[in-house]
């Protein structure tokens, strides 16, 4: 008797979901209508304010406080569907919209100056060596702003900055700077990270008293820094400096934690080579220009946006990648200068700017983001 009853019930929802789907392409049918009409005279797709009036419109109209609650998301999806396939219209139609930025077949920095961030022998200058050659104009910043500044001004064509590692993660000042800064990432470059310990010619372990390095190789190098408790570790600005300290003061009771690059560079001992305790190691370093420009083999692209700082506004905003089929890789949250608890999202996403998916993607989402900037196409 129950399994029948409830055979019943299932039917009865059956029925009542076939007529809803029914419902919902004739819904689609005349949103595609409306997405004609828009299109043919030229107006915007997303009206904010039309759809906040029509949400308070459906929600009045619900029974009690959850359907009035599921009511609202159920018409926020309908109407989210609805843009997406309007905004395909517009690819249909042939308006794939341009972009701000010229695809090249290949960089040439024969004729350039490069810029990098720290001490001569830091890693920073390791991954310009590798991804430039050794023969290239360079020179080294202080700060990462010195660097974004550097380009921007024109002093430098390139710079070289670290964007993420994988131990210790997401460098927020670069981050923060490629917001700031109308410089744009052309390409990345992962270095695998492996320190060592370096020391001033001659020294042995028994007279090492003090290590110095930066503080996440000396956090990255804990293992090998337990056996050692009695070395005092003291932290210096990078890598780089703290080998060029244990040179220029000759004293051997000082040894660093630096890369063999920065030991070799500034002539000290490589006495443990591997020390830190993930052999996997690794940071990823990206090249930014002050020019609009993208290779055209181009894989990945990096944004950055804001949102309305309302339920659900992130998720919409995201899933212009899923009706696009666009893979997205990665996702970061800094908090906004000046608002509390709002943030900005960094994206990257698998695409070329010349793809009309991404196009189409990226029109969604400047139509309802706040503050989108293409960071750079790679």
């Amino acid at each position: 008797m129950y399994s029948n009853d409830i055979e019943e019930i299932r039917d009865e929802l059956d029925e009542v979901d076939v007529q809803i789907l029914r419902l919902y392409e004739e819904r689609m049918r005349i949103c595609r209508e409306l997405g004609t009409y828009k299109i043919e005279r030229g107006q915007k797709m997303f009206d904010k304010q039309r759809e906040r009036d029509k949400l308070s419109q459906m929600v009045s109209l619900a029974q009690g406080e959850f359907d009035k609650k599921a009511t609202k998301e159920l018409f926020e999806q309908f109407m989210a569907i609805s843009r997406k396939m309007q905004y395909q219209m517009l690819t249909e139609k042939g308006a794939l919209g341009r972009l701000p930025f010229i695809g090249i077949d290949e960089l040439d920095w024969s004729q350039s100056r490069i810029v990098y961030q720290g001490t001569e022998g830091a890693y920073s200058q390791e991954a310009l060596k590798t991804y430039f050659g050794h023969e290239v104009n360079s020179f080294s910043a202080h700060t990462f702003r010195d660097a974004m500044e550097a380009i921007e001004e024109g002093s430098a064509d390139f710079a070289v900055l670290p964007i993420e590692n994988s131990t210790a993660g997401a460098v927020d000042a670069v981050f923060d700077l490629l917001v700031e800064f109308e410089n744009y990432i052309v390409d990345d470059i992962i270095l695998p990270i492996h320190h060592a310990l370096a020391v001033y010619p001659g020294t042995t372990r028994d007279q090492i008293q003090k290590i110095y390095s930066h503080p996440q190789a000396l956090m990255q190098s804990a293992r090998f820094l337990e056996e050692h408790r009695d070395w005092q570790q003291i932290s210096v600005v990078n890598t780089a400096l703290a080998a060029k300290k244990v040179l220029d003061e000759k004293d051997q009771s000082q040894a660093a934690i630096c890369s063999e690059y920065a030991a070799q560079i500034h002539g000290l001992e490589v006495m443990e080579h591997s020390i830190n305790d993930n052999p996997n190691n690794s940071t990823r370093f990206i090249i930014v220009t002050n020019q609009k420009v993208f290779l055209k083999n181009a894989k990945k692209i990096s944004i950055c946006f804001e949102v309305a700082h309302e339920s659900g506004s992130l998720y919409h905003l995201l899933s212009h990648f899923i009706y696009n089929n666009l893979n997205m890789t990665k996702i970061e949250s800094r908090p906004i200068e000046g608002q509390s608890w709002e943030y900005r999202f960094f994206v990257d996403f698998d695409g070329n700017m010349a793809d009309p998916a991404v196009k189409n993607a990226i029109r969604g989402l400047r139509e309802e983001a706040r503050n989108l900037k293409i960071l750079g196409n790679y």
